[in-house]
């Protein structure tokens, strides 16, 4: 399907009452229509949910880097053979029991700076997961626009239809009153049949592609295809850009976009986290520093013994603790060459990533120059469609009467009315993809679809 965007002639508004629906609610604006479809979108839930796993992420490295490991355990077990008493420290054969208690933990102090290097990864992750979702949020605003456009041509399209449907009756009907008189001949009066049954087989088909345009529209915004959904198709006033887009325009515009346009900002955010890990790549070649502390005790006494009285609970438990620090110094010596293949893959990571951004600044660059050509294109192209439509309808008004004074045949008021026809409808086209272009140029200079 031809897609119809943008824009709206000279300050000229194409003025329909908002529609209530069958259910009692006003009829969506495009705004509206956005705002639905990105609350409703799976891919936006898909990706918020990313944007959270990227905070658990963030949270994780600044526990890392900040926190200490800490576990407890307890552990109890008899022993039906020979054991050592700890008590005497001399071999036994008696039934014992065992019962043991502790707790340690460990904090990093040096690793290569990798915790450190992890936390900036989390924090650029994050960003690149929110600029992911306005991506997709801006995604979706375009495509729900394109969409809420083409459902406002076809319709526009239909009233336009139904007018020359009417005129084309109420003209059939003075011709066959002439052919009462004898100032027309039956050939007339069939050949305006033939134009009036042409105008409804148009309208029936635009009937048909506006039903699918709607269609469309739904599917994009998640709303229930069995239900009526009801758009205000009321255009708002816009003026049109007369002058050429400057060099000045055209750098702010560029400059704008490279800053704050989210695809540039998720390239440059792989690229930063590709150079933190070709960093924490090469600082694996260091030896890594770590302290560990702990306190342990434990409490025991032979059942199967007799006359043996084992100390109170309380006493075993505060004689029997002991406490201990560790500080382990571990070097990196020989791991089958993994530490340097890491190395290079990493330095290729970083390559690849650095070549990518490049290459997205290069498109993004392109990309606003194209939408400015389009839009001063499409510009152009509008009022060319105004002046056209303009003189097309003075024809068409004046053939018109020649045609009731019988001074042209229904063949040439058929052509006169049918480049009517193409002009209003050129019109309309052009409005729209000035709209859509007009917009495209906005979003580049940082103003979002659901924000214009």
């Amino acid at each position: 399907m031809k897609i119809y965007s943008t824009i709206k002639p000279i300050c000229l508004a194409l003025a329909l009452g908002s529609v209530i629906s069958s259910y009692g609610q006003e009829s969506f604006t495009l705004k509206e229509c956005m705002q639905y479809a990105i609350e409703n979108s799976a891919k936006m839930k898909m990706q918020q949910m990313d944007i959270d796993d990227a905070r658990i992420a963030r949270r994780d490295a600044v526990m890392n880097l900040f926190t200490p490991q800490i576990s407890a355990g307890t552990y109890a077990y008899s022993n039906f053979g020979r054991s050592v008493d700890p008590e005497t420290n001399t071999y036994v054969s008696t039934t014992s029991f065992n019962n043991g208690y502790q707790i340690g933990g460990g904090i990093t102090l040096f690793d290569g700076f990798n915790a450190v290097n992890n936390y900036k990864i989390s924090k650029t992750a994050l960003k690149m997961g929110i600029s992911r979702e306005e991506l997709t949020r801006d995604e979706i605003c375009l495509a729900t626009m394109e969409a809420f456009y083409n459902v406002v041509y076809f319709q526009q399209l239909e009233e336009i239809l139904a007018a020359q449907i009417l005129t084309a009756k109420n003209a059939l009907r003075l011709a066959s009153k002439q052919e009462e008189l004898g100032q027309k001949g039956y050939t007339d009066v069939i050949e305006m049949e033939a134009e009036l049954a042409d105008r409804i087989y148009q309208m029936t088909n635009a009937g048909n592609r506006h039903a699918d345009a709607l269609l469309t529209l739904k599917d994009l915004m998640f709303w229930p295809v069995n239900e009526e959904l009801a758009i205000d198709t009321t255009l708002p006033d816009a003026c049109i850009i007369d002058a050429i887009t400057s060099d000045e325009e055209r750098t702010n515009i560029i400059e704008s976009a490279l800053e704050s346009h989210p695809s540039i900002t998720i390239a440059k955010g792989a690229m930063d986290n590709a150079m933190l890990h070709l960093k924490s790549a090469k600082w694996r070649f260091t030896p890594s520093l770590s302290l560990n502390a702990g306190w342990s005790t434990s409490y025991y006494t032979y059942p199967g013994m007799d006359g043996y009285v084992p100390a109170p609970f309380h006493t075993q438990f505060k004689n029997n603790g002991g406490e201990y620090i560790q500080l382990s110094l571990s070097f990196p010596i020989f791991d089958r060459l993994s530490t340097f293949s890491n190395l290079r893959r990493k330095r290729n990571e970083s390559r690849r990533a650095t070549i990518e951004y490049e290459q997205k600044v290069r498109e993004v660059k392109a990309e606003v120059i194209r939408a400015l050509q389009d839009r001063d294109g499409a510009a152009t192209a509008l009022h060319q469609a105004e002046r056209r439509v303009a003189l097309q309808e003075e024809a068409y008004h004046l053939n018109l009467k020649k045609l009731e004074q019988g001074l042209i045949s229904p063949i040439d008021f058929q052509r006169v009315s049918d480049n009517w026809l193409n002009a209003k409808t050129g019109w309309l086209d052009a409005l729209l993809k000035f709209y859509i272009k007009r917009s495209v140029v906005n979003y580049y200079n940082g103003i979002s679809y659901i924000d214009q």
